[in-house]
């Protein structure tokens, strides 16, 4: 999205192939940028600096990244555009993201409530500066982007801080952007110049990565190395957790790409014991949860890992906390969601049961994980959905073993 707000001609190595991106790229072509086909091992170009007036609505597919921050892209741009997505993403809130949009002067027209379809006209933006109730990256991100294409100050303050992806590369660019604690401010230059276009290596994605460490620890045996992973500290709590539970996983390596630091990552299987996950730690992994519960359902016997405020789980591709729990519960483990906590204990008996991924990606990656313990019969209700984040996660797991002596996860309709 950045590189198509750059003037000219952008080049991005080791981008994510999944149909979140696909569905950017879509986006972003409909609305007058030149992209090149998203494919593993391709270097993508963009040739950005213009958009233009979209002819039907801009469909975002599954992606609520696309959805939010495509708002905050439009809200400086003076014309109308429509957005939509699939059913699960029409069912997600929009109204975080478009709230502070309306208050910099972006018209904002809902269909059906709180939800995609909505129609957008942007334009002449006044500055903001926002207390955000929640720690959402989307949403500082939206903001930001809407101060890039308007060309006004934002200033974003978080209650904790959240992923900072956008920010270092905006940094990395010279665009303006300061940090300052849980609060990240863009101010425009006095005399405005064209966002220069770029050259970008991407490293691999820690939440998709997660899942192979995940599988790694359960092992009986063995050791994984994963290369080129990005450990931006916002996005590490996964491995911090981790590591309270009992698993050790060792930083090779270290170097940085684009103002986001890299690493190798060697992992060696463990014996985990409970921890608890505190609110303020929640926005560093929370697409992580599923995962990190599936490893807690396999802690010592009567273990348990609670974690706290994760009640925006509930408004995920799925109702991610509700499932979580029920899809323990439904292989032999023992798991509660209470209010907007989740609690997990620790079981010796292998997993056996149907799990119903309701189309989501990270539950079915998850529980996939889970049927790799010896002795496991995990049915998953499909597999399809991974496409979504991590398109080659059935190839990757078999190739490093996944799958145990038991039968595994299997696909079951």
């Amino acid at each position: 999205m950045v590189a198509a707000l750059a003037r000219g001609r952008s080049e991005l190595s080791g981008l994510l192939s999944g149909d979140d991106v696909k569905s950017t790229a879509r986006v972003l072509r409909r609305l007058g940028v030149d992209v090149s086909t998203v494919r593993d091992g391709a270097v993508v170009t963009v040739q950005g600096g213009r958009f233009s007036g979209p002819r039907g609505s801009l469909d975002c597919g599954n992606s609520g990244t696309t959805a939010r921050l495509s708002l905050g892209l439009l809200a400086g741009q003076r014309f109308e555009a429509r957005l939509t997505g699939d059913a699960s993403l029409r069912r997600r809130p929009m109204r975080r993201v478009t709230e502070p949009l309306r208050a910099m002067g972006a018209h904002i027209k809902e269909e059906r409530g709180d939800s995609l379809p909505l129609t957008i006209r942007g334009g002449r933006l006044a500055p903001l500066d926002y207390a955000s109730p929640v720690a959402s990256a989307q949403l500082k991100s939206a903001l930001l982007l809407a101060g890039l294409t308007g060309r006004v100050a934002v200033t974003v303050r978080e209650p904790y801080r959240s992923r900072d992806h956008t920010e270092r590369l905006l940094v990395h660019l010279g665009l303006g952007v300061k940090v300052d604690g849980t609060a990240v401010s863009f101010v425009p230059a006095d005399r405005p110049s064209a966002i220069p276009p770029y050259r970008l290596v991407i490293p691999g994605d820690i939440s998709s990565a997660a899942f192979l460490v995940a599988a790694a620890v359960l092992a009986e045996g063995g050791e994984l190395l994963l290369e080129n992973v990005g450990v931006n500290p916002t996005r590490t709590g996964v491995l911090i957790v981790l590591e309270r539970m009992g698993a050790r996983v060792e930083r090779l390596n270290l170097s940085e790409a684009g103002g986001e630091p890299v690493a190798d990552l060697l992992v060696r299987p463990a014996r985990l014991g409970g921890t608890e996950v505190t609110a303020a730690e929640v926005p560093t992994l929370v697409d992580e949860v599923p995962v990190l519960a599936v490893l807690a359902s396999r802690a010592r016997p009567g273990a348990e890992t609670v974690f706290r405020e994760v009640g925006e789980l509930r408004v995920k591709e799925s109702n991610r906390l509700e499932l979580i729990a029920a899809n323990l519960q439904a292989v032999g483990g023992d798991a509660e969601a209470s209010g907007n906590d989740l609690r997990v204990r620790g079981t010796a008996r292998p997993p056996r049961g149907r799990v119903d991924t309701a189309g989501d990606h990270r539950l079915a990656m998850a529980f996939a994980v889970l049927g790799t313990v010896p002795g496991a019969d995990v049915r998953l209700s499909e597999r399809a959905s991974v496409a979504i984040s991590y398109p080659r996660f059935f190839e990757d797991l078999r190739r490093i073993g996944g799958g145990g002596r038991g039968k595994g996860a299997r696909h079951r309709d």
